[in-house]
């Protein structure tokens, strides 16, 4: 299993404060540094966080690979052809949300989604759609053109008792194997932390997880470099 680092967050401490400190894509180059497979990041339409010059930076820069989240919207779509990611992960988007609030409904916005990833494959890159753990949803990203899903973990990141944790784990690792059986790539991500990951590391159908804020919190008390390389050892373990 491989590990992308979501650095979003560190976007957001500096825009709190203005400035170009601290530098997100200078925070990119530790976590490769660490062993991380790959960066993500989120190009919101209100850039809250990342910017586009951000992106264009980590674009120039990195020697892994960078996933693009973002919403199907003409602008974001238009930088994206422009900078041209290794991968852009499709995502819902809400102004008012702390951060993504479920999957994508595939199913419902189906026309719009199958042109934007033509647009996408029309420039050799491949697309990811955040969904939840649905069959449905599962099936028709795959019958739209989507190269892979990313399956929303926060269900169960955010479960309170173990029979619930159980029964989301269960339902993820499902979603992973239809995904997989119909040819999708299949990665993971949000809400997952330290205190959480290695039950999905033994989902052998994911192939990544991204992760972002339990890092950026456990790096404020033991430095960022440290905190990936933990994070980098749980998940590694299930190559």
């Amino acid at each position: 299993m491989r590990l992308c680092v979501n650095i979003d967050h560190i976007a957001t401490l500096r825009n709190a404060r203005g400035g170009t400190l601290p530098d997100p894509v200078a925070a990119a180059a530790v976590c490769e540094r660490a062993g991380a497979d790959g960066i993500v990041c989120h190009l919101r339409e209100d850039r809250r966080h990342i910017r586009d010059g951000d992106v264009t930076r980590l674009r120039r820069h990195l020697t892994t690979k960078l996933d693009l989240e973002m919403a199907a919207t003409p602008e974001i779509v238009g930088i994206a052809l422009k900078v041209k990611p290794d991968l852009v992960t499709l995502v819902p988007e809400k102004r008012k949300e702390l951060t993504t609030e479920g999957g994508l409904d595939v199913i419902r916005l189906r026309t719009s989604l199958t042109n934007v990833i033509a647009r996408f494959h029309d420039r050799g890159i491949p697309v990811s759609l955040f969904i939840d753990p649905a069959k449905n949803q599962i099936e028709c990203s795959r019958e739209i053109g989507a190269d892979m899903i990313e399956i929303h973990t926060g269900e169960y990141a955010d479960a309170t008792t173990s029979a619930r944790r159980s029964k989301c784990l269960r339902s993820v690792g499902s979603a992973a194997k239809i995904a997989l059986n119909l040819g999708l790539g299949v990665n993971a991500g949000h809400g997952l932390g330290y205190d959480n990951i290695k039950p999905v590391t033994r989902i052998r159908e994911i192939e990544e997880v991204s992760i972002g804020h339990a890092l950026i919190v456990h790096a404020v008390s033991v430095g960022l470099e440290r905190a990936v390389k933990e994070m980098v050892r749980l998940v590694s373990a299930a190559r």
